[in-house]
């Protein structure tokens, strides 16, 4: 098929007759004088003339439809078309050979750039994996890269945003000047970045890259939250004040007893009675508040490390009932299991028995006199989110307890996991506990990816429990 920019296969904008005329210019100019001088007719000068443009043009056309066929390869090559269809239509053999030559070439950078290409992909991939927020800008400020959590953390595409337009703290200004200007090489403060309501601290550490490092990024700005470290030194201080006033008052009262028998009690049976009972109450408290703590602690230490275990919950919930029957007994309490028929689950065995065993504890601390605690299992098909941590997305084992006791209100109810927390009206009635109970089974209930929910209305109250049947997660 002919193409209207090309005659004889040659590109019409090629200088191919330029070229042709070019090449004949010397032999035409010798012509041109033997003809002026007579040593030539004229006739037959001008026939040789134009024979040397046949010649030329036909010694120069192979040539001429090489370079075309080159040209045109080149650029097909660039467009995407596939190497087999482009070489079916090469003739010459020289082409062919300079053909290869540039395939050979051509696949070089391919590969290279393919390999540029993964590397990159791989590098991003990398940055996306990290915690904490990772931006990178060049020599003017503006942003090159992030990583995931940098976007997450300012809610914006930050490619070609300059910096400065996002955090306007004047010591991170400063900061970031001596860094880009090389007045210094690394850089860290602690700021509160204007991004919510809440403005998060940020410890920011800002650092200029090695000299011998490739490319635009002339600096890395790297973001540590210290609302975490903030919250969570505020929960050890809060931990050690309440554990020492809760160790405080028992200590009181039995040195208290110690120096009334040592003193005005000493030979008074009765009184050394009653206060000797009184001290073996509180030591008994103190006792269970340790064992608490001590308990909390070891389970917040595996809060990161999946159980093992498996696990027959309607089992435990029988031998932990059984066990807590007498004490539900005298105080005219009736346990009633309704167990249906679930799968065992992966489960640390203890802990889980720690969970029934806290909530059943509490259900008969507090349940209205005469009245059924009931106990239920069942198998569900998704656990209710948690917005503090990932729950699993595996079906999952539904515990139910439910006991008669007074109405809680909304403001009450939702503290009741916190640690050492306990209602006023128990302590009035002078119902004892340490308050962990709940702390613990919200941790236990944590580590093992499941949830739970607190409902309380009337004069019904009941504790849902979610164990995931195995542990999968988003």
């Amino acid at each position: 098929m002919l193409n209207d920019d090309e005659l004889f296969g040659i590109d019409k904008n090629s200088g191919f007759s330029l070229r042709v005329l070019i090449l004949s210019i010397p032999c035409g100019s010798i012509f041109l004088i033997l003809s002026i001088f007579n040593i030539l007719p004229s006739h037959i000068a001008i026939f040789s003339y134009i024979s040397l443009l046949f010649f030329n043009a036909i010694f120069l056309m192979p040539i001429s439809t090489e370079i075309q066929q080159i040209k045109k390869y080149i650029s097909k090559l660039s467009s995407g078309t596939s190497e087999e269809e482009l070489l079916s239509n090469i003739t010459e053999k020289e082409t062919k050979d300079l053909i290869s030559a540039i395939n050979s070439m051509h696949k070089f950078w391919s590969d290279k750039n393919q390999m540029l290409e993964n590397r990159t992909l791989s590098d991003a991939a990398v940055l996306d994996t990290l915690p904490d927020p990772l931006i990178l800008i060049e020599k003017e400020a503006h942003i090159i890269g992030s990583n995931l959590s940098a976007r997450k953390l300012f809610q914006n595409k930050l490619n070609n945003i300059n910096l400065i337009s996002i955090i306007d703290n004047p010591k991170f200004v400063t900061a970031l000047n001596k860094v880009l200007t090389g007045t210094s090489r690394n850089e860290e403060l602690s700021i509160n970045l204007n991004i919510n309501k809440n403005k998060p601290k940020f410890h920011i550490r800002i650092s200029m890259l090695p000299w011998f490092a490739k490319g635009d990024i002339v600096a890395v700005v790297s973001f540590y939250d210290l609302e975490k470290v903030l919250i969570l030194e505020k929960m050890q201080q809060d931990f050690v004040a309440n554990a020492s006033h809760e160790l405080r008052t028992p200590l009181s009262i039995i040195s208290g007893f110690i120096e009334t028998l040592q003193t005005t009690a000493k030979n008074d049976k009765n009184a050394q009675e009653k206060f000797l009972n009184i001290m073996q109450e509180q030591a008994n408290f103190m006792s269970a508040l340790i064992e608490n703590l001590l308990s909390l602690s070891k389970i917040e230490l595996s809060i990161d490390t999946l159980p093992n275990e498996k696990t027959k919950l309607n089992d435990i919930i029988r031998e932990v009932s059984s066990a807590l029957e007498l004490k539900a007994k005298n105080k005219s309490l009736k346990i009633e299991n309704k167990l249906t028929r679930i799968p065992q689950i992966i489960a640390d065995n203890h802990q889980v028995t720690q969970i029934i065993q806290n909530i059943l504890d509490n259900a008969i601390k507090y349940s209205i006199p005469n009245s059924t605690i009931s106990i239920k299992t069942q198998k569900v098909n998704n656990i209710p989110q948690n917005k503090f941590y990932d729950v699993s997305t595996s079906p999952a084992i539904k515990i139910s307890i439910k006991n008669k006791a007074n109405l809680i209100s909304t403001s009450n109810l939702t503290r009741l996991t916190e640690r050492f927390y306990r209602l006023q009206e128990h302590k009035n009635q002078n119902i004892k506990g340490t308050g962990l109970g709940l702390s613990i089974v919200t941790q236990i209930i944590r580590r093992h990816l499941g949830n739970y929910e607190i409902e309380n209305n009337d004069d019904e109250f009941c504790f849902n429990i979610y164990l995931p049947i195995s542990f999968e997660t988003k």
